[in-house]
């Protein structure tokens, strides 16, 4: 019974891996002060759906949710603000994320990318920093997304209303001084 036990223990310390990913580092971080966390529904885009092609309405049947992650930069957090962005790009550096397109200017970056494959895409990420401002992270997450309703999406976007009252946290967040 004891062998039992300790076998059943070493599984359970084995499979629970303690990678880092996106989402543990979303969770950690909306927690602390310096970040603004925030959950955003497909209600957001406010869109009148019996205007929109199928193809359209295919890809917005696609969009589920999109979580923010900011991290606002003062002057007195620069010390975190190098700690926080490397252990993002750490993070983003697994082969899980595929790049698609990266920006680089002085003193900022951008980039996204996607987790899935040419067929079906699980999460869209979006990354971008400022070092004088911070960095923000953006997780598209839906089911069935395909990367050739991307340029759909676009479409959809500037065909929406997108309701502000949703944003108005990372707005005020971003803005305070």
């Amino acid at each position: 019974m004891k062998k039992v036990f300790l076998l059943a223990i070493a599984v359970i310390t084995f499979s629970c891996k303690q990678e880092a990913s996106l989402q543990k580092y979303f969770v950690e971080s909306g927690e602390k002060k310096e970040f603004m966390a925030l959950d955003v529904s497909s209600s957001i885009l406010n869109i009148n759906k019996s205007k929109l092609s199928a193809s359209e309405k295919a890809a917005l049947a696609s969009f589920d949710k999109v979580n923010i992650l900011a991290f606002k930069k003062d002057g007195k957090n620069n010390a975190q603000y190098s700690k926080e962005i490397k252990e993002v790009k750490e993070i983003l550096k697994d082969t899980v994320y595929q790049p698609l397109i990266k920006l680089n200017g002085v003193g900022q970056n951008a980039s996204i990318m996607i987790v899935g494959d040419n067929k079906e895409i699980d999460e869209l990420i979006l990354f971008g920093n400022k070092k004088e401002l911070g960095f923000t992270v953006v997780r598209v997450l839906g089911n069935d997304m395909k990367p050739e309703n991307a340029m759909e999406f676009l479409s959809i976007l500037q065909k929406s209303n997108i309701d502000m009252e949703q944003l108005k946290p990372i707005l005020n967040f971003v803005n305070k001084k």
